[in-house]
């Protein structure tokens, strides 16, 4: 595709202000009707919801929902927006953003920088977009970690008749002590206050809408264990596998790899895919798993699969494959 002229260009500029120039080009495209791209069709159902084919784009890349329509068109059967915070924020100092590109890797330390929830929702009331919408939540930098349920449920209470599943993120690495959150009574809190919200919004507007959780990959096998029982007690619908990694196994001595923040890309593909599966082992398909991470061709999609996952989401493949990836991933997985 074109990608493959323009990436060259792309990756000439700095990689926030490639994000920017992409993201606006693909707009441009879209518009033009020179973007889409026919994938065939392998639905799945999952929490409920049918899919049109298993391969979703991972929230980041468009924290606002402004260009759901274009990325729509490339072909993904769901594309998650977000990470949002109830109120706007500005996120971590630039530069914020590294690429690895030796190791098919990007370092980000983002910080969920946002619009905020309102600014979100009227961006997907003005989208076209009528496929599966997934919307991210988290909290802002400056609410205190023993008070982050209420921004969660702020955001949840907010975008629930906008989404086709909502993902409470509690894994990015780049949000001080957010992570603190996937473990203990805090996280039991968490689950537990969300759910029972969650039941009283289907109520409200006569429609479910599934929960998801997102995870790191720096997980414990107690970690792992613990997590998937409270998945389990309250009923939570699905679980992502995994966010970033602090870890810089693979990536040692390259420029860059000594920055602060998470890891994607090629060098987290083990690491998510084995907290994927030991998931798996303990959910024994009671709770929906998306599988992401390191998936930069078709067979590293498939292993995904082979490992549990229901559906996979895509995003550092996307920043070095282009849309070819998603033809790719979709053409390999076989959907039972």
């Amino acid at each position: 595709m074109l990608y493959s002229l323009a990436r060259p260009l792309l990756f000439s500029l700095a990689p926030e202000r490639a994000h920017e120039v992409s993201l606006s080009l693909l707009n441009k495209a879209h518009k033009l009707g020179i973007s889409q791209q026919k994938i065939t069709a392998k639905p799945v159902t999952c929490m409920g919801i049918e899919f049109p084919n298993p391969v979703g784009l991972a929230a980041g890349l468009d924290k606002n929902g402004a260009y759901i329509d274009a990325l729509a068109g490339l072909g993904f059967g769901f594309v998650e927006i977000g990470t949002i915070t109830p109120r706007p924020q500005a996120g971590n100092p630039k530069p914020r953003i590294f690429r690895l590109p030796e190791a098919k890797a990007i370092i980000n330390r983002m910080g969920f920088n946002n619009d905020g929830v309102d600014q979100l929702i009227e961006n997907v009331k003005a989208a076209k977009f009528k496929g599966i919408l997934g919307i991210n939540i988290g909290k802002n930098a400056d609410t205190p970690v023993e008070d982050a349920t209420s921004d969660y449920l702020i955001c949840l209470e907010k975008v629930y008749n906008y989404a086709s599943y909502v993902t409470v993120n509690i894994s990015s690495p780049n949000t001080k002590n957010l992570r603190s959150l996937q473990s203990g009574h805090a996280l039991t809190e968490l689950l537990e206050t969300l759910k029972k919200r969650q039941l009283e919004l289907a109520e409200q507007h006569q429609h479910y809408v599934p929960l998801v959780l997102k995870v790191a990959p720096d997980l414990t096998q107690l970690d792992i264990k613990f997590i998937a029982s409270q998945l389990l007690q309250f009923k939570i619908d699905g679980l992502i596998v995994t966010n970033t990694t602090l870890s810089r196994d693979g990536v040692e001595n390259l420029a860059h790899a000594d920055e602060a923040g998470g890891l994607s890309g090629a060098p987290v593909f083990e690491k998510s895919t084995a907290c994927l599966s030991a998931f798996a082992k303990y959910l024994n398909k009671k709770v929906a798993l998306i599988g992401v991470g390191g998936i930069l061709a078709g067979e590293q999609a498939v292993a995904k699969q082979q490992a549990g996952a229901d559906l996979v989401q895509i995003y550092t493949g996307f920043i070095y494959s282009g849309p070819d990836l998603i033809k790719d991933c979709v053409e390999a997985m076989t959907v039972v």
